[in-house]
C-alpha cells in the first residue's frame, strides 16, 4: 500500500488558490492514501468569528470536499484532510475523508488547541475508524496527539493507520508520535503545514513542518524538513499493525487491565 503525506504553505482565506495548489500536486501521484494538513484550504490564525462563518463549508456539498472527491475519483486515491465545517449555526474543525466513490466520513476535532476555543464547538463525533480497502484508518487532527487516548481509542476500534492532519507550532508532536505508534502498534502519518501567518495584530504563529510517517514499531519511515514544502509517499503493510504482540508473553492491547485505569 502506497501512502504519503503534502506538507505546504497555504494562504489565508484564498481557498480556491489553495485547493488548485493541492489538484496540481496530486495530479501525478499515484497511491492509496495522502494526508493533507489540518484546515489546509482556508488557513489557520481566524481573527474573528465572521471570518470562520465566511470560510466555514458544509460537508458533503462545500467546495473544498467536492474538489477533494473529485481528485480522489480522478487519482483512484484515499485522502485525508482537514478544513472548517459549517453545520447549521455551529462551526467544527473537521476533516473528512474521501475516495473514488465519494465521502466516506466526517471527524470533528475533539479537543481543541488555543484560540480554537473561541472559534469552533468542540467535536461530537467521536473518534471512528473507515475501512477503505486496503486498510483501517483512524482520524485524529492536530493537538488530539497530546491526549494518548485518542490514538489508542483508534486502536482499540481497529484502525491500522491513523491519520493525523495538523498545523502544529509546539515542537514534540513529531518525536511523540513515535511512541504513539508503539504504545498501540499502528502506523501514523501526520500532515503538518509550513510558513507563519501573523494576523489581526495576534502573535505570530510559525509551523514547524517535520511532517512525518511512522510505522508500528517506531520507526520514523520518512520525516519532513522543518521549513520545506514536501510530497512523500512511502509503501507500507498495514497488516504489520494487526499483531499487537511484543513478544511470546505480552500483547498490547490483551494485557490492558482496565479495571485498574479508572479514576
Amino acid at each position: 500500500m502506497k501512502v504519503g503525506y503534502y506538507q505546504f504553505n497555504p494562504v489565508f482565506g484564498d481557498v480556491a488558490r489553495n485547493l488548485e495548489t493541492v489538484t496540481k500536486k496530486l495530479s501525478s501521484v499515484r497511491c492509496d492514501l495522502i494526508v493533507l494538513p489540518e484546515l489546509f484550504a482556508s488557513g489557520y490564525q481566524f481573527v474573528s468569528k465572521d471570518e470562520v462563518a465566511a470560510l466555514a463549508e458544509p460537508v458533503p456539498d462545500g467546495p473544498t470536499t467536492k474538489r477533494l472527491c473529485e481528485v480522489a475519483r480522478e487519482r483512484s486515491m484515499h485522502i485525508v484532510a482537514g478544513l472548517p465545517e459549517r453545520d447549521g449555526s455551529r462551526y467544527y474543525n473537521s476533516a473528512v475523508v474521501v475516495g473514488p466513490k465519494g465521502v466516506i466520513g466526517c471527524y470533528r476535532k475533539t479537543h481543541l488547541f488555543f484560540e480554537e476555543t473561541q472559534f469552533f464547538t468542540p467535536g461530537d463525533s467521536g473518534f471512528q475508524v473507515w475501512d477503505i480497502g486496503a486498510a483501517k484508518i483512524g482520524v485524529m487532527v492536530c493537538f488530539d496527539w497530546f491526549y494518548p487516548e485518542s490514538s489508542r481509542t483508534l486502536a482499540l476500534k481497529g484502525a491500522d493507520i491513523v491519520c493525523h492532519p495538523s498545523n502544529l507550532v509546539l515542537p514534540h508532536c513529531p518525536d511523540s508520535m513515535v511512541t504513539r505508534c508503539l504504545e498501540n502498534h499502528v502506523f501514523s502519518i501526520t500532515a503538518n503545514r509550513i510558513g507563519s501567518e501573523k494576523r489581526g495584530g495576534k502573535k505570530k504563529l510559525t509551523y514547524i513542518g517535520t511532517s512525518e510517517i511512522v510505522n508500528p514499531r517506531g520507526k520514523i519511515l520518512h520525516r519532513a524538513p522543518e521549513n520545506r514544502e514536501k510530497l512523500a509517499i512511502v509503501d507500507i503493510d498495514p497488516k504489520e499493525a494487526r499483531d499487537k504482540s511484543l513478544n511470546p508473553y505480552n500483547d498490547l492491547l490483551r494485557d490492558r487491565r482496565t479495571a485498574l485505569y479508572q479514576a
